[in-house]
């Protein structure tokens, strides 16, 4: 194939990257912002999440889901109603279903896709995703709404049209500066958890290191109306990459330039601009009108050195930003939130451990490591240098191995993340089964969505070892292979191991048993 050529890579692929289009991106009504003239008074409350975007809204249902009443400060009065991101890929819909939130987020589901690694669609992802769905359409200001009122009904407090200004920290508190819509005020907190996306105030103003590799690729997107017939997919060129979804009315245009990042990132996008690019690299002339929700952005790659410094964190975009291959960044922050949520939930209960609060970065750190790391080889993948066709012929060649299409199904998926939690065997998600229990079947799934830890097991010895944290951990009395089950679902101990180990295992994540106390 002549790489000048205007050609489909894929005809009738979605901006999720699957070959089956998503949801229509239709968001949910907004939560009212705080009225003009309201002060809000300087106050001290346990969690500040910063940023009510998906993650910071789902952080805040994990902490409410626990009795901690977070305030969300989101800088914007009203939801935006864009969605940048629409794909909820298999560990994230089996995360979200342990908190009965599924249902409600998908628009739009599929068992299986053929799916893309640098525009090549040749992954199976139902290969690899297990329980549930491979993919879940989900716009993402849906998705936010529906967190949003979850947290709102558990007691969370979200206060839009509120921007951090300032940060300090000692070492029992953290103080922000805030300019609300009735002036700037003062409000102290425990912990603050910064979820307020690449350019985060909080991480800034905490001093938390960002670093990685530069944009070197000019994106944008928008919706138009097209004037000319384009044939929807991911077409490359020797200039660059056109993705065309849609079609009837307004279309979704995304353009790849790789002759440089945007000389100016903050830069309203202009028709002229979206248009002139795709021109350029479609080759040909292409009339569009009537654009709306422009963007630019970029493919630099960059992550916080630390997750947490002092009671200051950091989740989500946050946290790791890159070029948005896949949809892996929306749901690597979701898992982050879920995560963060009943450690630092625990730590604000006063039960938490020694270095339970510092093993969410241990955990989830390394995670979107590796997401930037197949990030860059996508998009080194996808330069459109026809020098490198040969390299992407043999890599899609690859991908029609079982054992590669695994390797890469489930990084994008998320279905391969394993904890280190320090006991052979366990640290993964524990699989959802039916168990029959002495007051009828239930699925491990119903009973995670509590969001307490689970024991599974019969067996009296260990029984009697989980019994000394009762408050704490439920007891499941089943009959199956002893599990102890993170509130996050993963596996903390599993068998085979005696009741010391399952002690261990106890002490290390759900502290000391004298102190136990309601979850």
């Amino acid at each position: 194939m002549p790489e000048e050529t205007f050609h489909a890579v894929e005809t009738g692929a979605s901006e999720t990257g699957a070959s089956e289009t998503g949801a229509s991106e239709t968001g949910a009504s907004a939560i009212n912002a705080p009225a003009a003239g309201v002060s809000v008074p300087d106050a001290s409350v346990d969690v500040v999440v910063v940023g009510g975007g998906p993650v910071g809204m789902l952080l805040a249902v994990e902490l409410a889901l626990r009795g901690i009443r977070p305030v969300v400060l989101e800088r914007l009065s009203t939801p935006s109603g864009e969605s940048k991101a629409g794909t909820l890929h298999a560990r994230t819909a089996q995360t979200l279903n342990r908190r009965g939130l599924l249902d409600a987020v998908g628009r739009s589901s599929y068992g299986s896709v053929r799916f893309h690694f640098s525009g090549m669609f040749e992954l199976d992802l139902g290969a690899v995703a297990g329980e549930g769905p491979t993919l879940v359409g989900s716009p993402q200001a849906w998705a936010e709404q529906v967190f949003a009122d979850r947290a709102t009904e558990l007691g969370a407090e979200i206060r839009r049209g509120h921007e951090v200004a300032g940060l300090t920290q000692d070492s029992d508190r953290v103080t922000l500066t805030v300019d609300g819509p009735a002036g700037p005020y003062e409000l102290t907190a425990r912990y603050v958890v910064g979820a307020d996306g690449a350019r985060s105030a909080v991480r800034r103003l905490a001093g938390i290191p960002f670093t990685g590799t530069e944009a070197r690729v000019a994106a944008l997107m928008g919706e138009v109306r097209l004037l000319d017939p384009l044939p929807g997919g991911w077409h490359r060129t020797s200039r660059g990459w056109l993705m065309v979804w849609g079609g009837h009315g307004h279309s979704r245009i995304g353009t790849y330039d790789f002759r440089g990042p945007h000389p100016d990132r903050e830069a309203p996008v202009t028709l002229e601009e979206l248009r002139s690019t795709a021109e350029h690299i479609a080759g040909r002339p292409i009339r569009m009108a009537e654009p709306r929700m422009l963007t630019r952005y970029g493919d630099a790659a960059l992550q916080a050195g630390t997750y947490r410094r002092g009671r200051v964190l950091v989740a989500g975009d946050a946290a790791h930003v890159h070029f948005p291959w896949g949809g892996q960044g929306l749901n690597t922050g979701l898992e982050d939130a879920v995560n963060l949520g009943w450690k630092l939930a625990a730590q604000v209960r006063g039960w938490a451990p020694d270095g339970l609060l510092d093993s969410y970065h241990d955990e989830r750190h390394p995670v979107a490591a590796r997401v930037l790391w197949n990030v860059r080889a996508q998009t080194a993948l996808a330069d459109p240098d026809p020098r490198i066709d040969p390299l992407r012929e043999l890599f899609a060649e690859l991908m029609g191995l079982d054992q590669v299409n695994d390797y890469l199904g489930s990084m994008i998926s998320g279905t391969g993340t394993v904890y280190d939690v320090g006991h052979p065997g366990a640290g993964r998600l524990v699989p959802d089964v039916e168990l029959k229990t002495t007051g009828g079947v239930v699925t491990l799934v119903e009973l995670l969505r509590p969001g307490r830890p689970l024991f599974l097991g019969d067996r009296d010895d260990l029984v009697d070892v989980v019994e000394r944290w009762a408050q704490r951990v439920d007891t499941v009395r089943v009959s199956c292979d002893p599990v102890l089950v993170r509130p996050d679902g993963y596996a903390a101990w599993s068998a085979p191991g005696d009741a010391s180990t399952l002690e261990t295992a106890l002490f290390r994540w759900f502290g000391e048993p004298d102190q136990a106390t309601a979850t």
